[in-house]
């Protein structure tokens, strides 16, 4: 193992709360004189099945912990996932079916080894404790806190003083979170800055329960390609880990040259020493800022397409975007000839471009739909059914489309 000044460095890489640095230090060093791995949890509700680099903050801080040879426990929480938690809502949350849960829990499972190491991961399900508790066992977990406590997490205080409704089921959740960390006996547990008050919580049940308190670290919530808002898929401005390479790579140049330091600070494996002279070395003037980020967009896309992948999408941009050629795998489709002039929309809906009319118009409003390189101005606008013709939409969406004699 490392020193405990070396892992205390990497653990704090991007870090923003810490309670406490002291009880930290001292559970590495006991750690590495018993040689018996620290216990690293995270919780995480399976409500969306895809995620983000967003996401990817607090996956790649449980890696740092593999790193340095502890334990990672992934959470999948399978029983809270259907009381929803209310963190940054205004609102209650709809609970997911169980259906919806045991899907979601797959697909986590499955895109969270793109990068940690499954034989130094143990995913659990909260069911397997919490399902086992009797509405005795419940009451008396429910004893343990107050209202006016529970009124101090921000989001139920603004609810509160607004006359929102909050239900009874919500005051559960952060108990049950805390009760989660008592049944694995956690020694730290990681979450997000929104999750500070059900981590806080944890600490208090375990202090209850005669255990000693976990260790808790919260992560920032990292800006999308807006560089304002959080990364969310209800905004638009996420990085998806399915994304094709071309699109990961696209999208990671497109960040400003100020949020890109950040994605480096919290999604880079560069050490944070490497970052600052790269940093240092584009104000000075001796790298171009492209290049810095060519190469975060190419570790990126490499961590979850491969080395070759990524290597075949820098390509492509170039390319594409800074040769104006196009894309070496152009996606073709073929459509029925003859008959009407098509309507653009309805035909980039037909091409798989679009999901619908109304996103078509939107679009062709902003300008970002072509056909052989004429920018489509009306949404009216149609064209021939005949020969083929080449369709752009945004920057990095192409199709061929072939309009051909269809067999009857």
């Amino acid at each position: 193992m490392k020193s405990v000044a070396e892992q205390l460095d990497l653990i704090q890489r991007g870090a923003v709360d810490l309670f406490s640095r002291e009880e930290l230090r001292k559970k590495i060093q006991k750690s590495i004189d018993t040689g018996v791995p620290l216990k690293i949890k995270a919780g995480f509700d399976p409500t969306a099945p895809d995620l983000h680099l967003g996401h990817t903050v607090l996956i790649q801080k449980l890696k740092h912990f593999q790193d340095l040879g502890h334990e990672v426990l992934f959470l999948i929480g399978d029983f809270t996932g259907m009381i929803g938690d209310p963190t940054g809502k205004s609102e209650t949350r709809k609970p997911l079916t169980q259906e919806d849960v045991a899907r979601n829990a797959e697909t986590y499972k499955a895109q969270i080894f793109k990068i940690l190491d499954p034989a130094k991961t143990r995913v659990v399900f909260n069911s397997a404790w919490l399902s086992t508790l009797t509405s005795y066992d419940f009451v008396r977990l429910a004893s343990q806190l107050t209202v006016a406590r529970m009124l101090e997490r921000e989001d139920f205080k603004k609810r509160f003083d607004s006359q929102q409704p909050i239900s009874i089921h919500e005051f559960l959740y952060p108990l049950i979170q805390g009760y989660d960390s008592v049944a694995l006996a956690a020694d730290l547990e990681l979450g997000g800055t929104d999750q500070l008050f059900n981590l806080l919580m944890g600490r208090e049940l375990q202090r209850a329960a005669g255990q000693e308190p976990q260790v808790v670290m919260t992560m920032p919530l990292l800006e999308g390609l807006d560089g304002v808002n959080k990364m969310s898929k209800s905004l638009g401005n996420t990085i998806g880990i399915t994304d094709s390479a071309d699109d990961i790579y696209g999208k990671v140049l497109s960040v400003s040259d100020t949020l890109m330091f950040r994605y480096y600070e919290l999604l880079s494996d560069l050490p944070i020493e490497e970052v600052r002279e790269l940093k240092a070395a584009m104000e000075r003037g001796e790298v171009h800022p492209k290049e810095v980020k060519k190469r975060l967009a190419l570790e990126l896309t490499a961590r979850y397409h491969g080395p070759y992948e990524a290597a075949r999408a820098e390509e492509n941009f170039e390319r594409v975007f800074q040769r104006h050629g196009l894309p070496d795998d152009l996606p073709e489709v073929d459509l029925p000839a003859g008959g009407d002039p098509v309507w653009i929309p309805k035909l980039l809906v037909d091409a798989g471009l679009v999901t619908g009319t109304g996103e078509a118009r939107r679009l062709i409003k902003q300008q970002a739909v072509t056909i052989d390189g004429d920018k489509v101005t009306s949404e009216e606008q149609t064209v021939p059914a005949q020969d083929e013709i080449l369709v752009k939409v945004g920057k990095r969406r192409f199709c061929k489309v072939r309009f051909i004699e269809m067999n009857d």
